[in-house]
């Protein structure tokens, strides 16, 4: 099994760090990763994507033309990203950054309202893990247990008493996540 993912938005959404827990997980599960950050000179408001490969095999190369999964958190992601998934592949977007919804009929496409349900739980620094859940809903590259370690490994221990809060939101990311049908 391999997984070539792309996640993408605005600084300030968490993608960097959604990337970096998933490749943490897969560490922590004894599979290869690679863990490939882009963004530009804004912190927050710029634009950052990361490219995350999860395999139970050697990855011959971190460079990317074609995605199996895209998660695009908003119009310019989509627009960027949409056509280099690939054939039979998955496209998950939040419904709040998107105006224009994908068009592709070759791809699954879900739609996941995290940005809605973050405002809903009170805390918008979940929205990624919102997200994360639902990839895993899809694609299940991962284990919870892989991943509650990956977020000891990630998080500063004096933030240690928000995993809970986290892997709640993974959960809630899991049943809110819905494909779209064509």
């Amino acid at each position: 099994m391999k997984k070539e993912i792309i996640i993408s938005g605005f600084g300030g959404q968490g993608v960097l760090s959604m990337g970096k827990i998933l490749a943490y997980s897969g560490l922590m599960e004894d599979k290869e990763v690679t863990w490939m950050p882009a963004y530009g000179p804004e912190q927050r408001g710029g634009t950052a994507n990361v490219t995350v490969i999860v395999s139970d095999e050697r990855i011959s190369s971190p460079i990317l033309s074609k995605y199996d999964v895209a998660i695009v958190l908003n119009q310019p992601s989509l627009e960027k990203f949409e056509e280099k998934v690939k054939l039979g592949g998955i496209l998950i977007y939040d419904g709040f950054g998107i105006l224009n919804p994908p068009v592709r009929t070759d791809i699954k496409v879900y739609c996941i309202n995290a940005m809605n349900k973050a405002a809903e739980m009170k805390n918008s620094k979940v929205f990624n893990m919102i997200v994360l859940g639902g990839l895993l809903k899809v694609c299940p590259i991962i284990s919870m247990e892989g991943l509650n370690k990956a977020l000891f490994k990630t998080l500063p221990e004096r933030h240690h008493h928000l995993i809970p809060l986290n892997m709640e939101a993974v959960e809630v990311g899991g049943s809110i996540i819905t494909e779209v049908q064509k």
